[in-house]
């Protein structure tokens, strides 16, 4: 069996890297991996895919910097292009970047059976691209793996168990991930507090939005007065808090770390907060109370299960959950597989 891999951005590279080990025990099963180079990621280098132990990518098709419709557009053009050329019997895609979009356009264009890894999650916010390429991938695809019963239940909702569609709930790849890494973590070449809390901040709605910014910041340095705040910060966001003369005086901002300093940090925390998805998963893989900063969360097994806590930007509701929330802390049930996705994906497509 040939399939092609399509991904896009590091993240997806990560999760891809655990279903590739396991492609790796079956003889019978040739992957060609696609990068369609979406993220720039100038860390991506030889060294990455060799640290990660992640297979380099067969094809770089380079298309990166463009408004979503040229973007998409390309890589619907160079993927079909690929898979004229290579004839796979199944192309794989990834989550909800414009990359998985493309990748299952292309295929189904040419009668090549999709499977989607990470199907079945909603946000319900038609604000948020993501939001329109995971819905639109879910809908052409002939295998939908869903990391949770949630997305199982979400796809049940919009009837697509009367489509010629196969849904399997898998489990989460990431945590297959994160396990496998968790050995690997580095510590950063930097002085951290004994205790502190791992705090992320990279989504447009709030790196964009002035007042939400602001909120977010106040919140941090108030909480910051009690519990040191540790933020791995990207330059872009950098440059908006400096023009906006935003106070960060209480905050311990760090340069942006690679993924095996990021589980360092994350397993020496006493919390999360972060408006990242995966970030969100990775807290409870590793036994960590979660503030999200965002207004609704594609991960809601973990609100239910008290787990996370959806704060938004407000200030306030920030800094009172910090201070009074009781999260629930029995991190033993099972919301997504235990780490055994990958052996149930390819089980499946075999």
């Amino acid at each position: 069996m040939k399939i092609i891999t399509i991904v896009g951005a590091r993240p997806q590279f990560i999760k891809a890297a655990a279903l590739s080990r396991e492609f790796a025990k079956h003889p019978d099963i040739e992957e060609v991996i696609v990068h369609t180079g979406q993220h720039y990621d100038p860390n991506m280098s030889g060294i990455f895919f060799r640290q990660m132990e992640i297979p380099e990518p067969h094809y770089n098709l380079h298309i990166n910097g463009l408004s979503h419709g040229a973007m998409t557009g390309q890589m619907l053009e160079k993927i079909e292009e690929v898979l004229l050329a290579g004839k796979p019997d199944r192309v794989l895609v990834y989550g909800d970047t414009n990359s998985t979009l493309a990748g299952a356009l292309a295929a189904k264009k040419l009668h090549i059976k999709v499977a989607h890894v990470e199907a079945g999650l909603r946000s319900y916010n038609m604000d948020m691209p993501e939001e329109i390429n995971r819905i639109l991938t879910d809908r052409i695809s002939d295998i939908l793996f869903c990391p949770t019963g949630t997305a199982v239940r979400n796809l049940h909702k919009e009837a697509f168990e009367s489509f010629d569609v196969q849904i399997v709930r898998s489990g989460d790849i990431m945590q297959d991930a994160a396990l496998y890494y968790a050995s690997k973590a580095r510590k950063p070449n930097l002085e951290l507090p004994g205790k502190y809390i791992l705090a992320t901040l990279h989504r447009a709605e709030n790196t964009d939005n002035t007042l939400r910014l602001r909120a977010i910041f106040e919140a941090f340095n108030i909480i910051a007065e009690t519990m040191p705040v540790v933020l791995p910060l990207h330059p872009r966001t950098a440059k908006i808090v400096q023009k906006l003369k935003i106070n960060t005086d209480k905050i311990k901002i760090i340069e942006p770390v690679g993924y095996f300093e990021i589980l360092y940090l994350l397993q020496h925390s006493v919390m999360v907060m972060t408006d990242s998805g995966g970030m969100q998963k990775e807290a409870f893989f590793f036994a960590k109370p979660c503030m999200t900063l965002r207004d609704e969360t594609e991960w809601v097994e973990l609100v239910e299960h008290n787990f996370n806590v959806l704060v938004g930007a407000d200030k306030d509701k920030i800094v009172n959950t910090y201070h009074n929330h009781r999260f629930n802390r029995d991190y033993t049930v099972d919301l997504y597989g235990n780490g055994n996705a990958a052996k149930k994906i390819v089980e499946t497509l075999m």
